[in-house]
């Protein structure tokens, strides 16, 4: 769906390249890619961490799945070819807020394996971190915060991950949090002390 259309284009290089603007924020750009279950917590959890990083002192943003949708993504919708294309936007985005020197994390169920190997292999080595919010689905539907298992089950959704769509989990994430275990605070500071430990934070 992403093949190279564009002709005739020369990459323009910076004067500021990433290393000065690093420097100026004292941190380091990284992707911290949420992935799970609709109700898992990605996206409480996601935006938690960039709150406390913020009160930190840290440049952070928030990649939302549905709030993507609103706009850079509007146009795309749910099979399997529009899921891989809007994974592959993100990713793309990811990318520069990284080159960037932002803290960013993302809150996408982004249910296809693939699709986020391929998110990963846009940047550098340690510059992606990938996020396991592994929580049993009959929790997550208990939960079901936006209605959407109701409407699932009743058929009013077609192709929803969990019900008629397949997820399929991080074999070798770097972080796995079990929502179902760990309060908020707890899952919260998982990330940021792993953060803290590659010396993103610094």
């Amino acid at each position: 769906m992403a093949d190279q259309k564009a002709t005739n284009i020369i990459w323009h290089q910076s004067e500021v390249n990433q290393a000065a603007r690093e420097e100026l924020l004292k941190q380091k750009g990284v992707v911290i890619w949420f992935t799970g279950l609709s109700g898992s917590g990605k996206s409480t959890v996601a935006n938690q961490v960039a709150n406390d990083l913020h009160q930190l002192g840290k440049l952070t943003y928030v990649l939302d799945g549905d709030n993507i949708r609103h706009g850079l993504n509007k146009n795309l919708g749910f099979s399997p070819e529009d899921r891989e294309e809007n994974i592959r936007r993100i990713g793309e985005v990811a990318k520069l807020f990284v080159d960037a020197g932002v803290i960013t994390t993302t809150a996408f169920i982004s249910p296809y394996r693939k699709d986020r190997d391929k998110a990963r292999e846009v940047l550098e080595d340690g510059r992606f971190i990938e996020v396991f919010v592994d929580c049993p689905l009959e929790v997550c539907e208990n939960r079901d915060p936006k209605g959407l298992y109701k409407k699932a089950r009743a058929g009013e959704i077609k192709g929803f991950t969990g019900i008629d769509a397949p997820y399929e989990a991080p074999e070798k994430a770097e972080i796995v949090i079990n929502t179902n275990d760990l309060d908020l605070a707890a899952s919260t500071q998982k990330v940021i002390d792993y953060l803290s430990d590659k010396g993103s934070l610094s």
